[in-house]
């Protein structure tokens, strides 16, 4: 049997001139228990109702059920019933459109129109980027977009069309997105045997300072492939894609207003294992929030200030100058400042206050390095001492024009200072039970905790320094152990 199957509700909506795919009903598919056994099947469902608890409906559900690869899925149809739902999701591509459309001075009296997109593609040529972004979205076969234009440019609607109802000019671009769709992106996935499980890995090829590199990425494949889980990098793009696995493991720089937390959310509403968890992203992510709990539980850090636009005073009454400014969501040693004085002071909370209310102020700790502890599943995994840039104050020095990390050095756990490993572990498990990294300085007050990160960096040539492959089995091994559970319900 061929691995494409394409489900209508009556042979007679596959016309006599279309491809010679494999074609069934739906009935057939719903009734035939020979189906249900059948593993790797790619489905395409072109009923023509998939409204809820519809004979449409079902056959996603079902297929979902069986371990077959659906296009749309349940989730994409319940996005789809309600605009209250996809319009949040629709928000970034709103600011898109706007962008493309006020280019087009030809059509400034237009206040309305619609798009045709099939499987992702478009037969306007300067809104494909958007067409491919809806349909990574909203992973539906064939849909309408309605446009319109108030004080300015808005997705109005998006509904599924009838395959039935096509006229001519669209059943070409209809048959020229499945054939496209069925060559490009599914045939890319087959060769996986032995495959019990599909991972995710979200990695960003722009980002400058990825949490992992390169050669650390094909480790993590490497490691989940011995584990029986065919691991699989995918892009930010590809968040339709996201109902094709099992598990996401984000390996991308996260923040709240950002497309890594509703990659989480979603995989984690899909009951996906999934690391970052959206929690983790939340806790981790706002310093302001990181710092609150750590005192609420005293768990020692740098003296600490929540700093408000009339704060100032407090400020310098309660921590002597150096002082260092964070904003709420920095990484990676960016938005954070050192000032020496009022002067500074000043100038540097005018600019940051633009961008957030609170901001976070810590007195100076100066100290050769910072002490990272790798957590997993309430665990410690790997222990590294991350030395300060060449002649800077921090890790990472952002000042130039490409950033300048300093040396690291890497420890077994149980060579690693007990205090430091201890602290580490305290402070993450008020986070949860995912993948942390936890920074700490060994100073002569103790061990003061800076931040926990709920994704931290791993990359080959540095946190696996001494584990080696097994760091990265390790992981992996986790990310099983929880698929695992999961089956067994």
């Amino acid at each position: 049997m061929s691995e494409h199957l394409i489900l209508v509700e009556n042979a007679s909506h596959w016309k006599a001139e279309y491809p010679d795919y494999r074609v069934v009903t739906a009935r057939d598919y719903l009734n035939d228990t020979g189906f249900a056994g059948k593993r790797g099947l790619r489905v395409v469902n072109l009923c023509r109702s998939q409204r809820y608890l519809s004979t449409g409906y079902y056959c996603s559900l079902l297929a979902e059920a069986r371990g077959h690869r659906v296009i749309p899925g349940v989730r994409a149809v319940q996005d789809l019933s309600r605009k209250s739902i996809y319009s949040l999701e629709t928000a970034d591509l709103d600011r898109r459109l706007q962008r493309i459309l006020n280019r087009r001075k030809k059509d400034l009296e237009i206040t309305a129109f619609t798009l045709d997109i099939f499987f992702g593609r478009c037969a306007n040529a300067e809104m494909q980027p958007l067409a491919r972004e809806l349909f990574e979205l909203f992973p539906v076969p064939l849909m309408e977009v309605e446009f319109r234009r108030q004080q300015e440019w808005r997705i109005a609607s998006i509904r599924a069309l009838n395959l039935a109802t096509l006229k001519p000019e669209q059943e070409e671009a209809f048959l020229d997105g499945l054939g496209h769709h069925l060559s490009s992106r599914w045939r890319r996935q087959r060769n996986r045997p032995g495959a019990r499980y599909d991972l995710a890995i979200l990695a960003n090829p722009e980002e400058d300072l990825p949490p992992s590199n390169g050669r650390a990425l094909n480790q993590f494949i490497k490691a989940a492939k011995g584990l029986g889980i065919n691991a699989e990098l995918i892009t930010p793009k590809e968040y339709g894609r996201l109902g094709e696995f099992d598990a996401l493991f984000i390996r991308e720089t996260t923040r709240i207003d950002h497309h890594t937390y509703r990659f989480a959310k979603k995989a984690a509403a899909s009951g996906m294992v999934v690391m970052d968890d959206p929690d983790s992203i939340l806790r981790c992510t706002n310093k302001i929030y990181l710092a609150e709990l750590l005192a609420n539980h005293r768990i020692a850090t740098p003296r600490t200030v929540i700093l408000g636009p009339d704060g100032l005073d407090r400020l310098e009454e309660q921590i002597p100058y150096p002082v260092v400014l964070k904003v709420p969501d920095g990484a990676f040693s960016r938005g954070v400042f050192k000032v020496e004085n009022r002067r500074e002071l000043e100038t540097q909370t005018r600019r940051l206050f633009k961008e957030s209310d609170l901001l976070l102020a810590q007195e100076f700790t100066y100290t050769e390095f910072d002490w990272r502890v790798g957590i997993i599943n309430r665990e410690p995994i790997y222990v590294c001492q991350y030395f300060m840039s060449k002649a800077h104050w921090q890790i990472v020095d952002h000042s130039g024009k490409r950033p300048k990390e300093g040396r690291a050095r890497p420890f077994t756990v149980e060579d690693a200072p007990a205090e430091v490993v201890e602290t580490a572990l305290k402070a993450a498990n008020l986070i949860g039970d995912g993948l942390y990294g936890v920074d700490l300085k060994q100073t002569d007050r103790g061990i003061l905790v800076i931040e926990v990160n709920d994704n931290p960096s791993i990359d080959a040539g540095v946190e696996d320094g001494v584990l080696k492959e097994g760091l990265y089995q390790r992981i992996m091994g986790e990310f099983l152990r929880r698929l695992e559970r999961l089956r067994q319900g």
